[in-house]
Formats: structure tokens, sequence, C-alpha cells
């Protein structure tokens, strides 16, 4: 029996590319991957962001939400809000981008600050549950990434119970594919 943690919800300012501000809780029952970044990090823009794209085009919605966390911590000043629509509109990212809300007085913002993440890019994989699975700092291969992503999409749901989740059937992957 494995425990996971809740993961905590994301704490935005601005959402960007959905009509409709998004949230963990509702987002229970889709494996939901967090790709948190800042326009000026040549790791996001040369790796997480295109593979981010690349989970997109894999994996239907149905299955797995796409998130963008724009989290700024250095260089405040060029990485606004109007920079960064600009910013997705040339990079063609259409999935939902959430503004990580400013951090105060400290200059890390409150959702990198929850998570304690080390920088960017940092990924974050969330089960149907709502349960933090992985958090990862750099890059992440391609081929890793899509088996966890793949693994979880084809877990059943777990048992939840108080706070923590019990996992009863968890998925097995080998080289035949996932069961």
């Amino acid at each position: 029996m494995t425990h996971y943690r809740k993961a905590p919800e994301l704490i935005v300012d601005q959402w960007l590319n959905t009509q409709h501000p998004l949230s963990l809780a509702k987002l229970k029952g889709k494996v939901v991957v967090v790709f948190a970044f800042q326009m000026l990090c040549p790791g996001c823009v040369e790796h997480s962001l295109p593979q981010a794209k690349r989970v997109r085009e894999t994996f239907t919605t149905e299955d797995v939400e796409v998130i963008g966390l724009h989290t700024v911590f250095e260089h405040h000043e060029a990485m606004g809000k109007e920079s960064l629509k600009a910013f997705l509109h040339e990079y063609r990212i259409k999935f939902p981008v959430a503004i990580d809300q400013p951090g105060i007085p400290s200059p890390i913002p409150q959702t990198m600050a929850t998570y304690q993440m080390q920088g960017t890019p940092t990924l974050l994989l969330i089960d149907r549950d709502g349960n933090l699975r992985r958090q990862f700092f750099g890059q992440a291969p391609d081929m890793p990434l899509g088996a966890e992503i793949m693994a979880l999409v084809k877990q059943e749901t777990s048992t939840i119970v108080g706070n923590s989740t019990t996992t009863d059937h968890p998925t097995v992957c080998t080289p035949e594919g996932c069961r």
C-alpha cells in the first residue's frame, strides 16, 4: 500500500489560454502535468515547453490536462503579463497557462514556494485522485515521462482514506504495454 500526499492547489494570479480558471480540485479524474517555467529560462524554452506541447499532442484532453505555470522568481520587470501573452503567441503555446501569484514580500512566487521548487523548469505530475506523484527539477527525459503519464492514465482510481490515498490496483508497465 503506497501513500501519496495531496497536491497543493496552484496559487494563481491570472489564467491565459482558457476561458475559465482551472483548479486541481476541478481536474480530479484527470492526470495533470504542470510545467513550471519562465520566459527567460533557456532550459524551459528549449526543452520543457516543447515537451509540454508534445505531451498535449500525445494524450487526450479527456485523460490528461497539461498546464503551464509561469513562475517568475527573477527579472520580474522583464516578464510581465503582456510579455507573457506575446511569448505564448510567438511560441504557439495553446494549453492553459497560470501566472503564479507573486510572493509578498518574497521574490519567490507563492506556488513555487508551496511546492518548494528549486527553480525552472520544474515538472509536477498529479494523478487522477489529485495526489502529487512526481516533482522533477530540470529536463525530464521524454520516454520515461510518457511511460509514467501512461501508467497513471491506465491506473484505476485509488481509495481515499482521510488525507492519504492508497492504491489498490497499481499499473504495471512492461515492454508489451501497461496493464
